[in-house]
């Protein structure tokens, strides 16, 4: 398409708002314009992968936007009731189960930046490389890192090169996979 990798960095970002290339992008991605700028008319294939819902249902369409994750230290779950929960939909196939979580920290930096949405399937099987949410089941505390598996030994580790602790090892840690990201995106709500 002929555009830079800096131009749909910006794009991306929202630091671009009138985008020249929108027809180009839209084309290649297989959406319309006015669903790249501004969320309407979406594409066939999102439109099937919405649940579909009865007229008089109370359910919400889309996914639990739970609290935020930190990419950092090991931090405190807080509990949400999910009828409270603002629904966003997920763009990408996936389960029931998907819940959203806003990133604070900077420790999974540059690739996710602090308050971008990340959507988590706990039905998505986690491989070394996996972008994950761990949880100390001793603590009840999570964080937002990348699995390592190396010589069947698991450790997480952050993205930031800046980042203190360069691999967190979890042996012997009661340790658990809550679930895997499957799409992030940066939050405009």
């Amino acid at each position: 398409m002929n555009i830079s990798q800096a131009a749909i960095y910006k794009i991306e970002d929202g630091l671009t708002q009138n985008p020249r290339c929108l027809g180009k992008l839209a084309e290649a991605l297989k959406v319309s314009p006015e669903w790249l700028q501004f969320g309407i008319n979406p594409p066939a294939w999102l439109k099937q992968s919405q649940h579909t819902i009865e007229a008089n249902s109370d359910i919400e369409v889309g996914y639990p936007l739970l609290s935020w994750v930190q990419a950092g230290a090991w931090q405190p779950i807080d509990e949400v009731e999910l009828y409270e929960a603002k629904r966003l939909c997920c763009p990408v196939k996936c389960s029931v189960d998907t819940f959203v979580l806003r990133v604070q920290g900077v420790s999974m930096e540059p690739m996710f930046h602090e308050d971008d949405l990340i959507f988590i399937d706990p039905n998505v099987e986690c491989r070394s490389g996996s972008f994950i949410i761990a949880r100390l089941d001793d603590h009840n505390e999570a964080t937002f890192k990348q699995l390592v598996i190396e010589g069947g030994q698991r450790y997480l580790k952050p993205l930031n090169p800046d980042w203190p602790e360069k691999i967190i090892p979890l042996k012997g840690s009661s340790c658990s996979v809550v679930g895997t990201v499957i799409f992030a995106g940066r939050a405009f709500i």
